[in-house]
């Protein structure tokens, strides 16, 4: 099947030293051939090759409005289609979170993370679970510095349990902040990225940032604050409590945590993973679980992830008790 592309288009769609179309030939039993702008897909079986005429039909609708399709975005739509579902790039492509301070825009680069946002916005508090790389706590960063850029918060609260120090730092040197920042790096870069560091720098000392640890928020009552809980595994049913009872008027709670990293010491059982049965029928409160396929990392970090699941399940199946 033959399919005409404009040159910008076509350098868009294959990426750097074609590893795009690379990636296509190693996943697919197809040939991709350029002649005179167009691509043409050629194989043995006629079922894959209509398979990835479309996904190229549908990449080459992105990469015509200026999109780069990155291997990551590539991978995505290559595991949409042979999974049986249907792909529709331009509804992720076509909705920008925010944009980073030099401008870049940033958008969902799965099905799954355009449900997490849209999910953000429709709750007052939401629980998002699933493996690293996912984005949980960069695409919840992202909708914080939106709203706050929108005047429809007037400050960020960026909360991680501190499990390694046993929500003890007292002993640490420096003031809480210096105490506080091994613990919330993750957080600090996404907002270096989104509001540049000298920007992320005056809203801290301003309080329109805050970070603290989980222990700090008892007693507290935040109105017209975006909050975010990360590493929520590592909280006690108890501390989870605490924590979703301080929402104020006007304000936002999303909690993300992966429940197969839980920390904890000793037998202690994850606030996270009892949250969802008791707070399920709750109207305002939200639930969304991400899974393998909407890691945007490197693909090395889906395929870890992945077998780490299968692994899990077949250690449940021998150890049924």
């Amino acid at each position: 099947m033959d399919i005409p592309l404009s040159g910008e288009t076509l350098a868009r769609l294959a990426g750097q030293h074609d590893e795009n179309f690379e990636a296509i030939e190693a996943r697919f039993p197809v040939s991709l051939n350029i002649v005179d702008g167009v691509v043409r897909v050629g194989g043995p079986d006629l079922e894959p090759v209509k398979i990835v005429s479309h996904l190229i039909r549908e990449l080459a609708s992105v990469a015509e409005k200026g999109f780069e399709i990155a291997p990551a975005d590539l991978r995505f739509a290559m595991d949409t289609l042979a999974e049986g579902h249907e792909l529709n790039l331009n509804a992720l492509y076509s909705e920008i979170i925010c944009t980073t301070a030099r401008g870049k825009p940033i958008r969902a680069k799965t099905h799954g993370q355009r449900e997490y946002i849209k999910a953000i916005r429709q709750n007052d508090i939401l629980f998002a679970t699933g493996p690293a790389g996912t984005g949980k706590t960069y695409l919840a960063v992202c909708e914080a510095v939106s709203m706050l850029k929108a005047n429809k918060i007037s400050r960020i609260i960026l909360v991680r349990p501190a499990v390694e120090a046993g929500e003890s730092l007292g002993y640490l040197p420096g003031d809480l902040r210096e105490k506080v920042e091994p613990y919330v790096r993750p957080l600090y870069d996404a907002f270096f990225e989104l509001l540049s560091p000298e920007k992320f720098a005056r809203y801290t000392e301003k309080n329109i940032i805050e970070i603290a640890p989980l222990a700090y928020m008892r007693g507290r009552t935040l109105n017209e604050s975006f909050i975010i809980l990360d590493e929520a595994q590592n909280t006690t049913s108890m501390q989870m409590k605490m924590f979703l009872t301080r929402l104020g008027n006007g304000s936002k709670a999303v909690v993300t945590g992966d429940i197969t990293q839980v920390d904890l010491p000793g037998k202690a059982v994850s606030g996270l993973k009892s949250v969802r049965e008791i707070l399920q029928s709750i109207k305002g409160i939200g639930f969304i679980d991400l899974s393998y396929a909407d890691v945007v990392r490197h693909e090395i970090v889906q395929k870890i992830v992945l077998a780490y699941e299968r692994y899990g399940a077949k250690f449940k199946n021998e150890n049924p008790n």
